[in-house]
């Protein structure tokens, strides 16, 4: 079972850029899809962006499109999100999760099958 560790989050203005990661512990992390999800308080937990296996395909939800940009390193077992022209919208709770049937626009929560403890990302006004 692949384990993830989301790390990076915290305060940033608006306007300004933070970018977060996930380590993954496990062997089949290179060939499964990844994805980052948000959760604001009061909402549901919200799609942001995926990747394939191999990290040539990616797939963003309109409101970060343009703005965010998901990446991952297969040989650290690492998958990052690049958040740029942050708004005070984007403060949520972050979560990485992975998709054993590796498809990468997969929006859904329930379309993946394990989860980090997710990471705080305030944007202040």
């Amino acid at each position: 079972q692949v384990q993830l560790v989301e790390s990076g989050g915290g305060l940033v203005q608006a306007g300004g850029s933070l970018s977060i990661s996930c380590a993954a512990s496990g062997r089949t992390f290179s060939t499964h899809a990844m994805g980052w999800f948000r959760q604001a308080p009061g909402k549901e937990r919200e799609f942001v962006a995926a990747i394939d296996w191999i990290g040539s395909r990616t797939y963003y939800a309109d409101s970060v499109k343009g703005r965010f940009t998901i990446s991952r390193d297969n040989a650290k077992n690492t998958l990052y999100l690049q958040m740029n022209s942050l708004k005070s919208e984007d403060t949520a709770v972050y979560y990485c999760a992975g998709n054993k049937l590796s498809y990468y626009r997969a929006t859904s929560a329930g379309e993946y099958d394990y989860w980090g403890q997710g990471t705080q990302v305030t944007v202040s006004a």
